[in-house]
């Protein structure tokens, strides 16, 4: 049912948003050197590794690092990768993930391949079983300020009280939280 409802919300979504999406990948273009998309290896299902697109935030060359781990994240942002993350739009490309079944709409957001951290609390409570998601239990409740520990406790809290109707209510408050620009820190 799950893969049906992501399916079925994801071409909706791509079809509604496919102008959007167009406008956002020729400013990327125009105010910044490199490609559009940047294709990041993300950790899925599993602990398999998949290619994760997402519009071009950062300089082309930025270390390939959380950000929050950047001394100085703002010195790598393009003209208009503040704006990018802060209205969430640089995550559309990932509805690319969700059709080819990659992700999920709801499901922990996907680690950087690099954070074997955060990846092995997550195999420890058993959360790498689920497809990573666009959104999650974790974005509603505190996104980029919350620490790992705190995050796969959220991650776990999700595996257990997952259904569609948890799933649409995750869907609601991501709306909610995105439009207030709640949660993020760059």
């Amino acid at each position: 049912m799950k893969r049906f409802f992501d399916l079925l919300l994801g071409l909706c979504t791509a079809t509604v948003l496919a102008l959007p999406i167009l406008i956002v990948a020729v400013l990327v273009r125009l105010t910044s050197r490199g490609p559009a998309l940047y294709w990041s290896d993300r950790v899925g299902k599993g602990n398999a590794i998949f290619r994760m697109p997402k519009f071009r935030s950062m300089r082309v060359g930025a270390p390939t690092v959380a950000t929050h781990l950047l001394q100085n994240p703002e010195a790598y942002l393009t003209p208009i990768g503040s704006f990018l993350r802060r209205s969430s739009l640089d995550e559309l490309p990932q509805l690319w993930s969700i059709l080819v079944g990659d992700m999920s709409f709801v499901g922990p957001r996907p680690a950087l391949f690099n954070q074997q951290d955060l990846v092995a609390l997550r195999t420890e409570y058993g959360v790498h079983r689920l497809l990573p998601g666009l959104t999650g239990w974790a974005q509603v409740n505190g996104r980029d300020e919350l620490p790992i520990p705190e995050k796969v406790r959220l991650d776990v809290e999700y595996l257990q009280r997952a259904s569609l109707t948890f799933d649409i209510h995750i869907l609601w408050l991501t709306a909610v939280k995105v439009l207030r620009r709640e949660g993020v820190s760059h």
